[in-house]
């Protein structure tokens, strides 16, 4: 190359830190990098950015993928890549995105303390429904453009905070996705264990080789499950560290002991998987035969007679073969009874989550701890082991689909709710933490066996 033209492109390349205003930020740590939050510095309107640093020097396959993927990948629904920054001096890789104060695992968790404090929250009545329909609508649109994401969690789902996207769910990280359409092998010889593995699936749990687009459906079904209860439904103590063999023992008595054990004539090819020997050397099918999803539910209030539960049912079905897709999960009668789903999922009520706080160094000292283990344990690429979440693992594309499931949401999801904020009007909700379940009132309302949000 021309000395003359690599020193002068040199010069003219712009670099994040005459750019952006960050020092002192960070917002998240892991082993994929540092996250921080951002503004222009000649900025007049305010907007926050995130500004992701990729660990180490130059870029590693899991950046590169994420890149590809986001430099094509445009929905309302999956996070916005903005910008990729090179700097040639320290080789450092930066990712601009838009800014999103808040993820279902911190709001979870806010939930799960007031339910432990006993305290109220005000959110509205289809806050749940409207948070999993934008996550199905945009693993939808991943899943049509042949990916597959294979990382979902609640710490990898996002949520606008105030602004023009108020609101909003952004799917994020996918440094773990891929396309799916022409594997030249297949996938689990390129990723032999995919998925954090409170959320991975029960024929990744068995070794199988080849795995479709139900892997995330699966992770999304545990996803709204601990919406409704804000519990993890397969929350497993012991941590995952073999990472080259996916067979775990203590997950799968966890799902078993939630779902009971599958019956083959329920999952034929349960006799296929490469690690059925193993299973039915390990456990005993009467070990399990009072357990199942409608007994795990009805604790946490949820009735069977419900929508929203016959919808989780169809989400985590054992046969990955009769697992409902994303397309027929947004066409679900659950998502078609009032309230519908929203595009602002606080439906403009005052936002009572904290808003991200910045890392001390006593925090950081604790997340790079944290990623060290990750890295020997063969960890993931995100912070989630600090947040308390097991270790995660480590084109062209066509317009965002149409699908028969945006039919029944009017004006961009329906808004259906005008009440105050108080919890004084009907189409509010409050949420009492009693006794350890979580029970609604609103006005002549009750909602008994709806999401607990």
């Amino acid at each position: 190359m021309d000395f003359e033209f690599k020193q002068r492109t040199a010069s003219e390349r712009k670099r994040v830190e005459d750019l952006f205003d960050y020092e002192g930020c960070k917002v998240g740590r892991g082993t994929y990098g540092h996250v921080y939050k951002a503004k222009a510095k000649d900025s007049t309107d305010g907007r926050e950015f995130a500004l992701k640093q990729i660990e180490g020097t130059g870029i590693s396959m899991s950046a590169c993928r994420e890149i590809a993927l986001l430099r094509e990948l445009k929905h309302p629904n999956v996070i916005s890549l903005q910008k990729v920054f090179l700097s040639h001096t320290d080789r450092k890789v930066w990712l601009l995105f838009d800014y999103a104060e808040h993820d279902l695992w911190h709001i979870i968790k806010y939930h799960r303390s007031a339910k432990a404090n006993k305290k109220t929250i005000n959110v509205p009545k289809n806050m749940v429904k409207s948070l999993l329909y934008q996550i199905l609508d945009g693993i939808h649109y991943l899943h049509a453009n042949w990916v597959l994401h294979r990382d979902l969690k609640p710490a990898n789902i996002l949520v606008m905070g105030e602004g023009t996207e108020r609101g909003r769910v952004k799917i994020a990280d996918m440094g773990f996705a891929r396309l799916f359409n022409a594997p030249l092998k297949p996938l689990a010889d390129l990723d032999p264990v995919v998925v954090t593995f409170w959320y991975r699936a029960p024929e990744l749990l068995l070794g199988a080789r080849h795995y479709t687009k139900a892997i995330d459906i699966w992770a999304i079904g545990c996803i709204f499950a601990e919406l409704l209860t804000s519990e993890p439904i397969f929350h497993c103590r012991q941590e995952d560290i073999k990472t080259s063999n996916p067979y775990h023992h203590d997950q799968l008595d966890r799902i078993f002991t939630v779902m009971g054990f599958p019956q083959e004539k329920d999952w034929e090819d349960i006799r296929k998987m490469p690690e059925h020997n193993t299973l039915m050397k390990d456990f005993k099918r009467s070990s399990y035969v009072s357990c199942n999803l409608t007994k795990y539910m009805e604790k946490h209030r949820v009735k069977p007679d419900s929508k929203a539960f016959h919808l989780l049912q169809k989400l985590l079905t054992m046969d990955p073969t009769k697992r409902v897709t994303s397309e027929q999960a947004m066409n679900d009668p659950y998502f078609q009874e009032d309230p519908k789903p929203s595009s602002d999922v606080f439906e403009g009520y005052p936002i009572p989550y904290p808003k991200r706080e910045f890392l001390t160094d006593e925090e950081e000292d604790k997340a790079d701890t944290n990623a060290s283990k990750q890295q020997q344990g063969g960890g993931g690429n995100d912070q989630s082991s600090a947040h308390g979440q097991p270790p995660t693992k480590r084109v062209r594309v066509m317009p965002p689909a149409t699908t028969a499931g945006t039919s029944m949401v009017t004006s961009e999801y329906q808004h259906m709710h005008t009440g105050n904020v108080q919890g004084t009007g009907s189409n509010s909700q409050q949420l009492n933490f009693t006794s350890g379940n979580m029970s609604q009132t609103s006005n002549n309302n009750s909602t008994y066996g709806q999401p607990r949000f």
